[in-house]
Order: C-alpha cells, then structure tokens, then sequence
C-alpha cells in the first residue's frame, strides 16, 4: 500500500481519527449533566437522555421512565439554545470524521493528498474543533 502522506501526516491522520472518534462518542452518549429529580438519578445531552420525567395521564401523575433513549423529535429538545448547540456539535463532529476518514484513505492510496488537499482538510478539521467546542461551550 503505498500512501501519499509523510511520517507527520499518518500520525495527523490516526489522531485525527481518534479525536474525531471521541467527539462523537461524546456527543451521542447522555452523560453532559448529571443530577437527580423525584430522588432518580438522571443524565442528558444534546442527543440523548436518562432517567426522564413523563406524565402519566391515566394515573394523573408524573413517572420517572428509567431508561435511556434520544429524544422523540428536534422539537422534544428543552429549548432553542440546546437544539443549536445540537445542529453546531453535530455539524463539529460530522466535519471531523469527514477529515479523519479522508486522512486515513490518504495512508493507503496514493496521490490522495496533495499538499493543497492536506491545508484545506486543516481548515475543515478547524472549523469542525471550533464547532464542537463552540456547541460544547453554548451548553
């Protein structure tokens, strides 16, 4: 396999790859707050959420559902900050993964990367860490 990046550039690529991993492992997973309500532990994220309160109209009450799950839809989201921060990490975590899955195709094709290529996929894997960061940071 011959690659188109020099010994610096498959380094870039496997961190990239691993930062960009762990961005989106974080931003899919519901542990961003931790808290209790009606004495149960609870966790939420932009995506996802544990141990949330629902209204039991049968029984007239509210009910703790102890599971996790993502919200019902974009408009089940809190509120209209938390559903930016939303769409801006996911944009951040979507624009990371692309550079860190072209990088690593760059360490097994040849001539896939030309020094051009490799400062825009620098800007594009900036502006994706800003956009994580930035949604991460809007919270």
């Amino acid at each position: 396999m011959a690659s188109s990046l020099t010994c610096a550039g498959i380094v870039w690529a496997f961190l990239s790859f691993l930062c960009a991993a762990a961005s989106c492992v974080g931003f899919f997973m519901p542990y961003w707050l931790l808290g209790s309500q009606l004495e149960k532990s609870v966790s939420f994220g932009t995506f996802r959420r544990c141990s949330y309160p629902v209204r039991d109209e049968s029984r007239q009450m509210t009910v703790m559902v102890e599971q996790c799950g993502r919200y019902a839809s974009f408009q089940a989201i809190p509120s209209t900050e938390w559903r930016i921060c939303t769409v801006v990490t996911g944009l951040g975590c979507g624009l990371l993964l692309l550079v860190a899955l072209t990088a690593l195709m760059g360490c097994c094709v040849s001539e896939l990367i030309s020094r051009t290529v490799g400062r825009v996929a620098g800007g594009i894997q900036f502006l994706g860490g800003k956009c994580s960061c930035g949604g991460g940071m809007g919270m």
